[in-house]
């Protein structure tokens, strides 16, 4: 397993009105995204062409993750927002050109 390309503690990670976890753990790695409880159990995890980030308008600290049309509020904080935006869009990049040149 290699290292995280992104790798977030201490996250709520909720589900509509439902909190999942109050100190959990957000991961990219292996072209993965990860959500985990604050004990390293999975909550979800979906490979990376499966999700979808965005800001949360209403909260500048959170994110809306989707895994596979499953809705997550990752209440990150604002840098580590932005760090997760940018370690998704360096993963995918970095898949796509894989491929790129497993495919010549």
């Amino acid at each position: 397993m290699a290292d995280p390309e992104f790798d977030a503690r201490g996250v709520r990670i909720e589900r509509w009105l439902r909190s999942l976890t109050r100190a959990g753990q957000v991961l990219v790695r292996d072209g993965r995204l990860e959500l985990l409880t604050s004990y390293g159990r999975e909550i979800d995890s979906a490979p990376l062409d499966k999700v979808r980030i965005s800001p949360w308008y209403g909260a500048r600290r959170s994110a809306l993750a989707t895994l596979d049309g499953t809705r997550y509020l990752l209440r990150l904080g604002l840098e580590r927002r932005e760090s997760l935006l940018a370690a998704i869009r360096t993963a995918r990049a970095k898949d796509a050109a894989e491929r790129g040149l497993l495919g010549r």
